[in-house]
């Protein structure tokens, strides 16, 4: 399973739990696996492998906000991982603004390493990533 640690300096000391399928915010009327795709090569600098995109349904981050997620079987080096930035207020009210990469790097991890690194909330997915490949779902 590949996953993504979030950058920034929230989380250059956080591991567990934090991590994250590449994912974003659909823009206008933006199909969904389109906006899937285009995050993915935001994030991490280059397309998904090509292959079936196999959809994993939704979950619901605790924001409120929803996420879909779709998997595809293929090869991703993850040495060349470029991700787009954004801007950041830091040190926190102190006025100055830095650029922070969205990921800080991405990782293989087999699914029961996922199940600790991932976020609760995106656990669903690996559940019905894991029903797919033993053939019951």
């Amino acid at each position: 399973m590949l996953l993504a640690h979030p950058g920034g300096p929230y989380y250059v000391r956080k591991d567990d739990g934090v991590w994250t399928v590449p994912k974003g915010e659909l823009e206008g009327d933006e199909d969904p696996l389109a906006a899937a795709v285009r995050e993915f090569t935001e994030e991490l600098g280059s397309p998904p492998p090509a292959g079936e995109l196999v959809a994993l349904g939704e979950a619901r981050q605790r924001s409120g906000k929803i996420n879909l997620v779709w998997a595809v079987e293929g090869d991703f080096d993850v040495t060349g991982v470029r991700s787009n930035t954004f801007p950041m207020e830091w040190p926190p009210r102190s006025g100055r603004t830095v650029q922070v990469e969205e990921i800080d790097r991405a990782e293989w991890f087999d699914l029961a390493t996922a199940r600790v690194k991932i976020r609760k909330a995106q656990l669903p997915f690996l559940d019905r990533l894991a029903e797919g490949l033993d053939g019951s779902g």
